[in-house]
């Protein structure tokens, strides 16, 4: 599809709102190249998590039934309509929940960093949104003491010798919730697909924060900002190494309406289809 660009925007950029809007209308991505999340911020957390998934911690936090929050171990997923289970092993952390120790200082940092960056990018959305699009309430507001913001630490090990044919680090998928915002991974391999079916890889340079738009604010708004298909490809044999990533998902309240369903009839419908719940 020619003219599927993704928008690199500066935060302090005097059209800020109206772009990130424009590059969310046109394909359901944008890219923050400047932000309040420093190098070494990033370079941190990615350091600790490393050490976490090298050890053997992650059974003694393994998630329980019931509950969301944890550890998933190997092929624990698989996107919606996916046979095959994702090649990738992840912890969840929420902001009222425990943390493996030594994790704990990063990461309530750089959470609490990326969900304020969250509340303003949906800021930009609910101002830049036409006046015919009605919202329940403001989409920034959505997620005022909401305790459902899910920091995803991701841990795709080097491919094994017996990958499966289908067997992908992360299938094609569409986000559940409103907005996610990924700080660029360790290697290569994000791609997100246009309205024609073409797969574009997205940039990754060190420091970028890329934002997707969900299915939630895409039902919200009535598919005025679509909610992408995007995946993680393997890479090449002679690339083969660990990647690591680390979206944070924004999710309203559970008790916000997006449309007909609310935020937690929509959020367990969609747990149970990928294996979750």
């Amino acid at each position: 599809m020619a003219g599927f660009e993704i928008l690199a925007i500066g935060l302090d950029e005097a059209d800020a709102p109206a772009r990130f809007a424009k590059s969310f209308r046109e394909t359901g991505f944008a890219i923050l190249k400047d932000h309040n999340i420093s190098a070494e911020e990033i370079d941190r957390m990615y350091g600790v998590w490393t050490n976490f998934f090298a050890s053997e911690e992650g059974p003694s936090f393994a998630v329980q039934p019931g509950e969301s929050a944890g550890y998933f171990g190997y092929k624990s997923e698989n996107a919606k309509g996916s046979a095959s289970k994702d090649l990738k092993e992840f912890f969840h952390a929420y902001e009222n929940k425990d943390l493996p120790k030594g994790t704990e200082t990063e990461t309530r940092e750089f959470q609490s960093k990326l969900v304020t960056l969250g509340a303003t990018l949906l800021g930009w959305l609910s101002q830049e949104t036409p006046n015919d699009i009605k919202f329940s309430e403001p989409l920034e507001n959505m997620i005022d003491g909401s305790n459902m913001n899910l920091l995803r630490i991701i841990h795709y090990p080097p491919l094994p010798k017996d990958v499966e044919q289908g067997e992908v680090r992360a299938a094609a998928h569409e986000d559940i919730n409103l907005i996610t915002l990924l700080v660029t991974g360790t290697e290569p391999g994000l791609q997100a697909k246009d309205i024609d079916g073409n797969w574009h890889d997205v940039p990754c340079k060190p420091g970028y924060i890329t934002v997707n738009s969900g299915d939630m604010l895409s039902m919200a708004s009535k598919g005025h900002y679509p909610s992408t298909a995007h995946r993680v490809v393997n890479p090449p044999m002679q690339e083969n190494r660990s990647r690591y990533s680390m979206p944070l998902f924004v999710h309203p309240r559970p008790d916000v309406l997006l449309d007909k369903m609310t935020a937690g009839e929509f959020l367990d419908e969609r747990l149970k289809e990928i294996g979750l719940k």
